[in-house]
């Protein structure tokens, strides 16, 4: 939405919401900015009625409760305003837990592709009433979230339902072909991005991952060009298109009573013991295990095999050698580390 037109609806909810009884077009091409016209010009008149018919479908599509009257029964004009308390936003109340989760989202979000996203949702909180601190003692280990570059196109293509065109690899297929998608939504699974929706070429649900993406994602005609299946469990489509996943291997991790929520998600099995929980997880190859284990922070320590204790170490070595200030830090953390 063009900076003039953004302004324009703006200083049209504040002339609705400062008036209780309803204004006609005519009151408000003379009082909002933006509309300003010739009425007795056939053509200029009917631009502005063209661009007022458009403004009042947006703020409609955005939730605005724009209601329409009129003044008198003298007066036949229909009239616009509208309804404070049917506008104003409730009072918003979380619990302290979920402050925390919101907070650790929008931090996560800077780092990908919702920055946009996740400060908007922070203003609102705000302008509700609800204190969210980013910088909270008790977030711990900063939360970071990588996306590949067609996240950003497809998450908008979906949102607008706008059909999309990228050429796509498989590891069986040397040469990219050309995909025509309906996209319902992305989604992460197992540590990958994945856009599920409808392939025009297959004429059936498909998915792809977004890292075999490898052109620009382009977007086809208009929005609001398909509607997505009510109902529709993106997961359950990736999940079944990846099929079972072997993970042969097993591995103990000592976890603090009441911390790595999405580490027991996967356990096997969870004994309590004195100095924190055992919880048995299985992986496939050690490297991988590392990555996901040192998410976790101090919150988990891995106890065995050997192998597995050994990635997780090196994984935790080389985040220390890229994000620590100077030598004498990386040298003084891998010690600590060791």
């Amino acid at each position: 939405m063009s900076r003039n037109r953004t302004e324009r609806l703006v200083n049209l909810v504040i002339c609705l919401l400062s008036t209780r009884r309803f204004l006609t077009a005519a009151q408000i091409a003379a009082t909002v900015p933006g509309y300003e016209h010739d009425p007795e010009d056939p053509r200029d008149h009917e631009a502005f009625q063209r661009k007022f018919e458009r403004d009042k479908a947006e703020l409609r599509d955005l939730g605005v409760p724009l209601e329409t009257g009129t003044t008198s029964i003298v007066d036949p004009e229909p009239g616009y305003r509208i309804a404070r308390g049917d506008y104003a936003l409730p009072d918003v109340h979380l619990e302290p837990d979920e402050t925390a989760a919101v907070g650790i989202a929008a931090r996560l979000w800077q780092h990908a592709g919702l920055a946009a996203a996740a400060t908007s949702g922070l203003l609102k909180l705000r302008a509700a009433g609800v204190d969210v601190d980013l910088h909270a003692a008790t977030f711990g280990v900063e939360p970071v979230v990588t996306v590949d570059k067609a996240f950003g196109p497809l998450q908008t293509a979906a949102r607008e339902r706008r059909q999309v065109r990228f050429d796509y690899r498989t590891p069986e297929d040397d040469a990219a072909t050309s995909r025509r998608l309906q996209p319902w939504g992305v989604v992460s699974w197992r540590g990958r991005w994945y856009v599920v929706g409808h392939d025009l070429d297959r004429a059936a649900t498909r998915c792809f991952r977004l890292s075999r993406i490898v052109s620009d994602v382009r977007m086809v005609g208009e929005p609001g060009a398909f509607t997505t299946p009510e109902n529709t469990d993106l997961i359950s489509h990736v999940a079944r298109w990846s099929g079972p996943v072997d993970h042969p291997n097993r591995a103990t991790v000592l976890v603090q009573p009441g911390r790595a929520a999405g580490l027991r998600r996967f356990a096997e099995s969870v004994s309590a013991g004195p100095d924190g929980d055992r919880v048995v997880v299985s992986y496939s190859d050690p490297d991988g295990f590392a990555r996901w284990i040192v998410g976790y922070g101090a919150d988990v320590v891995v106890l065995e095999p050997e192998e597995a204790r050994k990635a997780t170490v090196a994984r935790l070595r080389d985040l220390v050698a890229a994000f620590a200030p100077d030598a004498q830090a990386r040298a003084e953390h891998g010690a600590a580390i060791g």
